[in-house]
């Protein structure tokens, strides 16, 4: 296989954040006496978008009312990150790629700030051809659209790319625009992700399944 391109998605794919994400939701479900559980969050939050994640968490509030939550919610997560460390490989396979001249992206639901906030962080904001927001789509992820629009971006036919998720919803959405998935082992179990979409099974960008289908440069 000739890869043309690698796409990432970031929380929980490049940087450990369901945490921090579950802090702040129950920190907001507070307010109503409520709380979520890790459960809950890994199977209708994590990597799903703001509508029906909100959707989901209040079925009776007026729609109009779930930007103002969600915009909230992702404040306080913000709020608690400090310093970030990238997952275990990270820097390995973005110096792969350059070696290789291989274009990489991250696709990602989080909001454009999130985004900013973390890869700044951990200080590889430089490192991406381009970042695409789910939210400023007609369609976020479970949806292809953002990895469709990654591709378009890239110039790349999906059977050219890898993709790299660890939610449902990220398996999906990559899987569904045709790409080769890897489930990233982070939260969810191998016959979860296998059962999205995943084709492919990584603890993180060290494993060695990952570097029999990369070969390193010379």
């Amino acid at each position: 296989m000739v890869i043309s391109a690698l796409l990432f998605d970031l929380d929980g794919t490049l940087i450990d954040t369901d945490e921090l994400h579950l802090n702040a939701y129950n920190q907001l479900l507070a307010r109503w006496d409520r709380s979520m559980d890790i459960s809950y969050y890994k199977a209708n939050v994590m990597g799903f978008p703001d509508d029906m994640i909100f959707g989901g968490l209040f079925p009776d509030m007026p729609v109009a009312q779930y930007a103002a939550l969600a915009a909230e919610k992702e404040a306080m997560f913000r709020a608690q990150l400090g310093e970030t460390h990238p997952v275990p490989g990270v820097l390995r396979i973005l110096d792969y790629a350059d070696a290789a001249n291989i274009p990489v992206a991250v696709v990602t639901n989080a909001p454009r700030e999130n985004a900013a906030a973390m890869l700044g962080g951990m200080g590889i904001a430089d490192r991406f051809d381009t970042l695409v927001i789910g939210g400023e789509l007609a369609q976020g992820k479970p949806h292809p659209m953002p990895y469709l629009t990654a591709l378009e971006i890239l110039g790349v036919e999906a059977h050219e790319a890898l993709a790299f998720e660890d939610s449902l919803a990220g398996v999906q959405s990559a899987s569904a625009a045709g790409i080769h998935t890897f489930g990233m082992l982070a939260g969810l179990q191998e016959n979860q992700l296998r059962e999205a979409g995943a084709r492919s099974i990584i603890r993180d960008f060290n494993d060695a399944a990952l570097w029999d289908w990369i070969k390193p440069v010379s």
